[in-house]
């Protein structure tokens, strides 16, 4: 998937199209250009540790708004295994924006309730995966 870049992004996306231009052309020719395709991975890395070091309040919420954030489904599946959803509520009403269900976690049953915005930005985005018993919650 392509990568889209926020306004303020566009010193890094320079940089990373200068790169993938660069790897294209190492392919394609007999002459080594690694090093300065990793001088250049350097230089991006240093630019965008810069950028987001004195980021504004507003920026800071594109940020957390970034349509390729990963979702509550993407935590999930990246942290679960065997994960099955439970729909519904004790007045058989469902939720889209609900997500609960029990899955594995380092071979140990866990339960997870969670708030889901779907990819689209149709609800809201709040998620909370909690340890059985209730004893540790993280945000994600």
């Amino acid at each position: 998937m392509k990568t889209t870049f926020l306004d303020f992004e566009q010193p890094v996306a320079e940089l990373e199209s200068k790169i993938e231009d660069l790897r294209f052309v190492q392919d394609d020719s007999a002459v080594d250009i690694s090093e300065e395709i990793r001088r250049l991975r350097k230089k991006s890395d240093s630019v965008t540790k810069e950028i987001y070091a004195k980021l504004s309040a507003w920026q800071i919420s594109q940020v957390a708004r970034h349509p390729q954030r990963p979702y509550t489904m993407d935590y999930i599946e990246s942290l679960f295994s065997g994960f099955e959803e439970i729909h519904g509520d004790r007045l058989f009403a469902d939720d889209p924006s609900v997500i609960g269900g029990i899955a594995r976690f380092n071979d140990s049953s866990e339960k997870q309730k969670t708030e889901h915005k779907k990819k689209d930005r149709e609800r809201t985005h709040m998620t909370r995966i909690c340890a059985r018993g209730g004893g540790v919650c993280a945000n994600v």
